[in-house]
C-alpha cells in the first residue's frame, strides 16, 4: 500500500476541527504592491501591453535575497506574499433583487417603472403587481419575473 505523504494531526476529531475553524489566515499575493514596485522602476517607453506583461513576469521570477534569510535566495514573487486574515466575501447575486426605490426609472434590467401599459405586461406571482413586459424583477417586491 502506497502512502500519500499527507500527515493529519493526532487528537480527537473535535480538536482537529476546532483548530481548522479558528485558523483564519492564509498567504496571498499582493499584486498591487508588486505592480507599483515594477512600474516605479521601469519605463513604458516603446512598450506594448504584451511586452510589459512579459517583462513583469520575468521580473517577478528573478531570484532575490530572501528577506528572512539573507544567505538564501527566493523568486521575487515570494517577497510579495503576505499572511492575511480572511473573512467570507459577500457574493452579489444578480438574480436576487431587493428594491430600494432608487432604480424605478431604469428600463434596462428592471423594466419601465410605470408598469406595462399594454396587454403584454407581466404580473408578479408574489404580490400581483403589474410590471412592464421588459422587466426582469418586480418593481414592488423584487421577485424574479423570468
Amino acid at each position: 500500500m502506497r502512502r500519500s505523504g499527507v500527515q493529519f494531526p493526532s487528537g480527537p476529531l473535535e480538536i482537529i476541527i476546532q483548530s481548522i475553524q479558528t485558523s483564519k489566515s492564509m498567504k496571498v499575493f499582493n499584486g498591487k504592491n508588486a505592480a507599483n514596485d515594477y512600474m516605479s522602476s521601469h519605463t513604458l517607453a516603446f512598450s506594448t501591453p504584451e511586452l510589459t506583461l512579459m517583462r513583469f513576469s520575468f521580473w517577478l521570477a528573478d531570484m532575490v535575497p530572501d528577506p528572512n534569510d539573507k544567505e538564501n535566495t527566493v523568486p521575487r514573487i515570494m517577497t510579495f506574499v503576505e499572511e492575511k486574515d480572511f473573512e467570507p466575501v459577500n457574493i452579489i447575486d444578480d438574480d436576487k433583487y431587493e428594491p430600494s426605490g432608487a432604480v424605478l426609472q431604469s428600463t434596462a434590467v428592471y423594466g419601465n417603472a410605470s408598469g406595462g401599459e399594454g396587454a403584454d405586461g407581466l404580473f408578479c406571482s408574489e404580490c400581483g403587481i403589474k410590471n412592464s413586459s421588459t422587466a426582469k424583477f418586480c418593481k414592488d417586491c423584487g421577485t424574479n419575473l423570468n
